[in-house]
């Protein structure tokens, strides 16, 4: 597949330099068209080379990023929550327990660990998060009213 979009990529850059040489023929001698037959084949190289150094790189990253954790079920992300611009809530699930987090751009602090799921982390999506986040908590999330 790519050797053929190569192969037209290349026809399509040497087009204008065939026919210039084409047009050269009838008044240049031998010796002008080996050089741009030569220009010509510098040319294919060179995209030849570029082309497998892109796929060169994307086969790289490919191979780092599998390697970036070798168990990526031991930690989950159950929900995640925007509290302010950049502040959030987020509930993971770590060994069976789930653990409340508060992270800020500065830190990540333990807010509850929960020794009960309180959140399916099949079904994270359940829209009782806040609810029984609530509950457990004992705080509201509204804003506090003006009296």
């Amino acid at each position: 597949m790519w050797m053929k979009t190569a192969g037209s990529l290349l026809l399509l850059l040497a087009m204008p330099v065939i026919a210039e040489e084409t047009a050269k023929a009838t008044t240049g001698g031998p010796d002008r068209a080996q050089g741009t037959l030569g220009t010509l084949l510098s040319l294919g190289a060179g995209l030849v080379a570029v082309i497998a150094v892109i796929y060169g790189c994307a086969w790289i990253i490919r191979r780092m990023n599998g390697m970036t954790g070798m168990n990526n079920n031991a930690i989950k992300v159950v929900s995640v929550m925007a509290i302010g611009a950049r502040e959030r809530i987020a509930l993971i699930e770590v060994g069976g327990q789930q653990i409340l987090l508060g992270i800020t751009p500065s830190a990540i602090r333990t807010l509850q660990i929960f020794e009960e799921p309180i959140v399916d982390a099949g079904n994270p999506n359940s829209g009782d998060f806040a609810r029984r986040l609530q509950s457990m908590i004992g705080k509201s999330w509204t804003a506090p009213t003006k009296e």
